[in-house]
């Protein structure tokens, strides 16, 4: 009877899904779809070692949109010790190496950065190496951003340092993605000041 009843449900709903345009989506890959999603918005670890707290994700999606949750810097997590600063660190891989090149468009891009995220500039410095590589640093009045690039391998390592509360860092993550179009990225951020370490005599 059981036997009948499911293969008559299945019939029926063979016969309805043309006429009311659901998609002929298995119901597991529906399940698996929506496990996907929810699982990409799941926030970084964090761990806590000899002082340092350490937060670190290799999915640029689920970083971004958990970067995005607080607008006013990076979000703490529950039971997380508040600190001056935090220190983010970018890994940039299989960027556009034409990008990564010349001092004038690396230079551009870090301050174009920092204007998104609403960083006051101070000032600014960059070099051109030959026969490849660019360093440089943005100075912002919440601390700093810096980059060095390796052309010849599509990489560049940028750290995005800043303190208070009005740094939107993950606007300049946008940014950076957005001007040398890397493949992949891995993030680290680094709480700088722990309450407990500071206090300390």
């Amino acid at each position: 009877m059981s036997n009948t009843l499911l293969i008559v449900s299945a019939a029926v709903f063979a016969a309805v899904v043309p006429f009311t345009g659901v998609a002929r989506t298995p119901w597991w890959r529906r399940f698996f779809d929506k496990f996907k999603r929810d699982a990409a918005v799941l926030p970084p670890a964090v761990t806590n070692e000899a002082g340092w707290t350490l937060i670190h994700c290799d999915d640029p999606d689920a970083f971004r949109e958990w970067l995005g949750r607080d607008e006013e810097g990076l979000p703490y997590k529950d039971g997380e010790e508040p600190s001056l600063g935090s220190h983010l660190l970018v890994e940039l891989y299989g960027c556009d190496q034409d990008a990564l090149k010349l001092e004038r468009s690396v230079g551009c891009a870090m301050r174009e950065a920092a204007d998104a995220s609403l960083a006051t500039v101070v000032a600014e410095s960059f070099h051109e190496f030959k026969p490849y590589g660019v360093s440089g640093a943005v100075i912002i009045q919440e601390s700093h951003y810096t980059i060095h690039t390796w052309p010849e391998h599509g990489y560049a390592a940028v750290d995005l340092f800043y303190c208070g509360g009005t740094v939107h860092v993950h606007k300049a993550v946008d940014v950076l993605i957005e001007r040398f179009k890397p493949t992949r990225l891995k993030f680290l951020v680094v709480r700088r000041g722990i309450q407990s370490e500071v206090g300390r005599s």
